[in-house]
This record gives C-alpha cells, structure tokens and sequence, in this order.
C-alpha cells in the first residue's frame, strides 16, 4: 500500500489502517484511526498497512508427488497484518516474502504424499500446508498471521487424466454391476418369500376350511342325533299314550304292504306273499308281527 505524503501536517487515518511515522528516518509512532497531526517536512509517514484479511492467491506451481508423478497445483492464502511495526522493519515486502513460504510449502508438502491422497485428502492438505507455514517465524519476525490455505485447482498430466477417466468410468461400471446383481438378488428373493407367503396362508387356508368343514359335519350328525332322538321319544310317548297301541299297529301294517310296493317297482323279480289277494290278512298279519316284536321287546328277548 501507498504511503500518503505529509504536506499540511494533518492526517485521517481509516479504520482497519496503520500509518508508520519516522522522525529524521527514526521510527516514531504509528498513528492510530481518526485525526492525527504531524509536523510538515520532519515527520514522514513511511509505510502504510492494511489491517484487514487479506486474499493472496498464489499461482501454479509444479510439484511432484512420492509416486513420481508431476502435477499443477494453485491456491489462495489468507493472511493479517498483526504488528505493523515488524511488517515494516522486519521484512522487505511481507506479502511477497509469504507468498514465496506459501509456494515453497506446497510443493514440499505435496511431495510427501501420493497423486490419489492429493485427492482424497484435500482438507488435510491444507491444514499441513497452513501449518508448516505459521512454524516459520512470521509473527515474532514479520508481524504477519497465516489464517488459512485453500487448494484451487489440482491439474495432473495429459496421460494421467486419461488414465483416472479410465480408473473412474470402470469403478462406475462396477457399482453399476454391482447394484443391477444387488437388485436381481431382492428380486428372486422377494418372488420365494412372495410364493412361501401364499403357500403357507393357503395351507393355512385349507386347514381352517377342513377343521370348520368337521365342526359343521359333526354338528349335523349331532343335530341329526339329537332329532332322532327326540323323534324316537316323541313316537314312545304317543304310542304309551291314549289309543297309541292302534295307531302304531295301523302304522306298521301300511308300511308292510307298502314295502312290497316297492320292492315291485325296483326289481325285476317280484316277491309276493301266498295270501296277496287277501288284504284282510295280511294287515292281520303285519299286525301279528307288531304285536310279537312288541311283546319280545317288553320280555327283553327276542324268538327267530
């Protein structure tokens, strides 16, 4: 920065400024923000700083890493003024004093590592770059503070390049791979869980409709039970009842002629009994055979 001439002896100093005044080419003072006065022709201001962050971009530098391989790195450095009396007697031209350190560092630290850890690990770079960089003298020496280094552009050679594109497009082909059998395997995967699921739910299926299926036959052979039963109980009752005795018998003898009815539709050869042209005694004795079934019934025993 410019230092400004004392003609009138007046001065302005900015904020974020630093004026270093010499007295018969004696450091005096620094002047401070605001007014100040100086005496015309014997005070000169000499240097003048800039207290602000400064962005120093620092320019493409060849470097070659551990594995031999040549490339183009750039970045930018960030640095303060934080004494402006030893940036300004400390050093000739600080800024260009530690934009050189910053050239120099970056290539020594670059040709500690390989050209894919360049890549890969950027940030830790930086931080070794800025620290080799702050281990120098600057503040005791030059006044100035390194706050941080950032890495621009990091350019390998032609050959390389085509090679990393190479590398690269085959590592995406891979994953690609990869992903498409990943996917095809949850596919089959799915389809056999999807085909034991229905296996399993309609077994499951058959085994409730047989056990319902069961239920529901044993529960009519019980219902069909329990009606025969009370059917059986209801015709004991009627037949133990007034006139019962004659209205079973009439039962029977119409079942008996009735069963020689169908005996004659059903089969091509007829059994008839000797007195058929008498119906008198044949309900006569279809009544008799009641009559004997009844009585053997009562004894508990029953004559062939």
């Amino acid at each position: 920065m410019k230092a400004p001439r004392n003609l009138l002896g007046i001065h302005f100093v900015p904020q974020k400024r630093a004026y270093v005044v010499e007295r018969f080419g004696k450091f005096m003072q620094i002047l401070k923000p605001g007014l100040n006065y100086l005496i015309p022709l014997v005070d000169r201001i000499a240097y003048a700083h800039s207290l602000k962050e400064q962005a120093i971009p620092i320019s493409d530098q060849t470097a070659t890493t551990v594995d031999n391989v040549p490339i183009i790195i750039d970045g930018v450095l960030y640095v303060k003024i934080i004494d402006p009396l030893l940036a300004s007697y400390g050093i000739e031209n600080p800024i260009f004093a530690v934009t050189q350190l910053a050239q120099t560092t970056m290539r020594s630290e670059l040709g500690k590592i390989t050209l894919d850890k360049t890549f890969e690990e950027r940030d830790r770079l930086n931080k070794n770059i800025l620290g080799a960089i702050n281990n120098h003298p600057l503040k005791t020496d030059w006044g100035l503070e390194c706050l941080r280094y950032e890495i621009k552009d990091i350019t390998p050679p032609k050959g390389v390049q085509v090679a990393m594109e190479l590398q690269a497009e085959a590592e995406r082909r891979k994953r690609a791979g990869i992903i498409e059998s990943e996917g095809r395997r949850e596919r089959t995967t799915n389809v056999a869980h999807g085909k034991r699921s229905a296996v399993i739910l309609k077994s499951e299926g058959e085994k409730i409709s047989q056990v319902n299926r069961a239920r529901g036959e044993a529960e009519a052979i019980l219902a069909a039970a329990n009606a025969t039963a009370k059917g059986i109980l209801e015709v004991s009752k009627a037949i133990n009842g007034k006139c019962g005795v004659e209205a079973s018998s009439l039962r029977v003898a119409e079942q008996y002629i009735g069963a020689f009815k169908e005996i004659a539709k059903e089969s091509t050869t007829t059994l008839v009994p000797s007195n058929v042209g008498d119906p008198v005694t044949m309900v006569a004795k279809a009544l008799s055979i009641y009559k004997t079934l009844n009585g053997s019934t009562g004894s508990g025993s029953v004559s062939v």
